[in-house]
């Protein structure tokens, strides 16, 4: 049975320890930041302030001291914003289980670095055998009301991300394996960027023409990254691709998607990110993503026209008339 730790005590992290209960674990334990979400679902076994509704399990328990979390555990979560990762790793990771395999939950590229979050957890003397990518449509609220969904779980060794997936599968939740990396983690990045442009556009009282057509063009740019990157084009017409992109730029339960809508409405980027608890990895991101492309010689329109509204050199209205007027030409190119 499985003896898990969970570092991030977010939304996603509490829904996946949920996952990991309901397939059978002996013990999850969160990494809580705060002392009062930990006590809570301790004590409780709600979490507060992300997923409040959702009665967690009793095999769920949570602490602030990353050393308990880790201790006797099998297999390490790793579910903290994606921009706080290395530093968190300079702290926890000699705690870590040697032989365990360490899951990301993460979706970004680092600023400054450009390196996917498997690379950064392995720049921390993790093995690249022992990395897992989780990667889909996982919407966080969706998960923990148990509503099926499936995901990839990708792993340099298929073994172990055999092992993953055995860990968290159940009724509800469907993982498939493989060993693409590069495009479980691409694909996962730069829909986040994609899914704040489509929120723009309905912010802005656009219809489904616009916002498919986005879509569509996001995927695009995740397709010529990835190609360059090594990816496997299969799987970014998968659940890590083309799965993820969909429900984070359609749904309302996307924070990118909400935080986008807020854009497009008027508001400025500090006045959304003021709102507590809510980590909309798109605006972290959408710098390093465009920073890697122009390390490749790759085309991001759209990925570029975000950055440019998150830092204010544009506002959505004009995002959508830059990229409307750009040349035009064959569509596959």
């Amino acid at each position: 049975m499985t003896r898990a730790v969970i570092y991030g005590a977010g939304s996603w992290g509490t829904a996946f320890a949920q996952v990991l209960a309901d397939a059978g674990a002996e013990r999850v334990t969160l990494w809580a930041r705060r002392a009062e979400v930990a006590d809570h679902v301790r004590e409780r076994h709600r979490n507060p302030d992300y997923l409040p509704e959702v009665e967690l399990s009793p095999v769920i328990t949570a602490t602030t001291d990353p050393a308990e979390a880790a201790d006797g555990a099998d297999l390490v979560v790793l579910a903290v914003p994606s921009q706080s990762l290395r530093d968190n790793l300079a702290t926890w990771s000699d705690l870590l289980p040697p032989a365990a395999p360490v899951v990301s939950l993460m979706k970004g590229i680092e600023l400054g670095t450009g390196l996917r979050m498997s690379q950064v957890i392995e720049s921390a003397q993790v093995q690249a055998s022992r990395v897992v990518v989780v990667s889909g449509p996982n919407l966080s609220k969706e998960i923990a009301a148990r509503q099926p969904a499936a995901s990839v779980v990708a792993g340099a060794d298929l073994a172990v991300a055999e092992q993953v997936a055995a860990a968290v599968a159940t009724p509800y939740f469907r993982p498939y394996t493989q060993t693409d990396v590069v495009g479980a983690e691409i694909g996962g990045a730069i829909k986040n960027v994609i899914a704040l442009a489509v929120g723009m556009a309905e912010g802005l009282g656009y219809g489904d023409n616009t916002k498919s057509s986005l879509i569509t063009r996001g995927l695009a740019e995740i397709a010529r990254l990835g190609s360059e990157l090594g990816a496997d084009p299969r799987t970014l017409m998968g659940l890590a691709g083309v799965g993820d992109l969909i429900a984070t730029c359609m749904s309302p339960l996307s924070r990118n998607h909400r935080v986008g809508v807020a854009l497009g409405e008027g508001r400025t980027v500090q006045e959304v990110l003021a709102v507590p608890h809510q980590t909309a990895e798109g605006v972290k991101s959408c710098r390093s993503v465009v920073g890697l492309a122009a390390r490749h010689g790759v085309d991001m329109p759209i990925c570029a026209g975000v950055t440019a509204v998150v830092d204010g050199q544009l506002t959505p209205d004009q995002l959508t008339g830059a990229l409307m007027s750009r040349a035009r030409k064959h569509e596959a190119n």
